[in-house]
């Protein structure tokens, strides 16, 4: 189900989508953001800058150049706090005099479950983080978000990050690292959170999208299947790491490198955050359990 890889567009180009949403790709490629951050603008005359990105003045540039003759940016929304979608926020409201939009800062929304494995367990995670980002206003699960020729509805979809939000837009999702078109996206806990991942996913699939528009890789034009695949995908994962277990207690890192077999090095990582995931979501369910205290790198075993 993942797709091709052919979604390669000029970075820093403001290209039409569909009418009144236009897409600039950032210029920040890596193993972890494919090609970059995926930056939407939407509206006719006030434009909705959704995810502005990284702090680059390459891409501030890119998106004020967007802007055309009778055109303004009305509102800044950030889809959650990562460093690839959220530190450009506050340069391009000082340039642009629109509000930042966010559900909140690096910690809202965040599990009852997540809140107390950060404060007890030597857990982790953490990466990326924009941790000194703040919104001008914060908004809930189920508002709109409103222009002058369009309307935004928050859907508060927790997992890759407890902050994280889509965005209806008519029949269309802006899905941003939630369901990426190109890869799985990272949980690591305790920012991610699997159980709440889940759950997102079958909120979104409660509803007929036409397309999704993701934070990074090309427009998904069957929503359905996506989510379908991230499912299968999660609970292949979970297969997986309670077969491995059979065999005799493992930390999250060596499970990694066992079932991620043919993940590239430089992703290896990120795989054994995704397993440790798994294996609290687990935890959860008295499943499997620690040996010990639960760390990031604890032993887990079957219950």
């Amino acid at each position: 189900m993942l797709p091709p890889d052919d979604f390669d567009p000029p970075v820093g180009v403001a290209q039409i989508l569909e009418p009144d949403l236009r897409r600039i790709v950032a210029d920040n490629p890596s193993p972890m953001t494919y090609r970059g951050t995926n930056t939407y603008l939407v509206g006719r005359r006030g434009l909705a800058v959704i995810d502005p990105g990284p702090a680059s003045p390459r891409h501030l540039a890119a998106i004020l150049a967007a802007v055309e003759t009778g055109q303004h940016i009305s509102h800044i929304i950030v889809t959650h706090t990562h460093l690839d979608h959220s530190p450009l926020a506050r340069d391009l409201s000082h340039a642009s005099g629109a509000p930042i939009i966010a559900f909140g800062d690096a910690t809202a929304g965040r599990s009852a479950a997540m809140a107390e494995l950060a404060k007890g367990a030597q857990i982790g995670g953490g990466e990326g983080i924009d941790k000194d980002f703040r919104a001008d206003q914060t908004v809930a699960d189920g508002a709109p978000i409103e222009g002058d020729t369009w309307t935004l509805d928050v859907i508060h979809t927790p997992g890759h990050i407890g902050n994280h939000i889509s965005l209806g837009w008519n029949d269309a999702c802006f899905t941003a690292d939630h369901v990426m078109g190109w890869a799985s996206s990272l949980v690591s806990p305790p920012d991610g959170d699997l159980t709440d991942f889940m759950a997102s996913c079958e909120r979104l699939n409660n509803q007929n999208w036409r397309v999704f528009y993701p934070g990074h890789g090309a427009a998904i034009d069957t929503p359905r299947d996506r989510l379908a695949w991230l499912v299968a995908h999660r609970l292949s994962r979970e297969a997986d790491i309670l077969a491995a277990l059979a065999s005799g207690p493992a930390t999250a890192p060596s499970l990694a490198a066992q079932i991620y077999s043919d993940t590239p090095h430089a992703l290896l990582g990120a795989a054994s955050r995704n397993v440790l995931a798994h294996l609290v979501d687990l935890t959860g369910k008295n499943r499997v359990g620690p040996i010990g205290d639960l760390s990031a790198e604890a032993k887990f075993q079957l219950i």
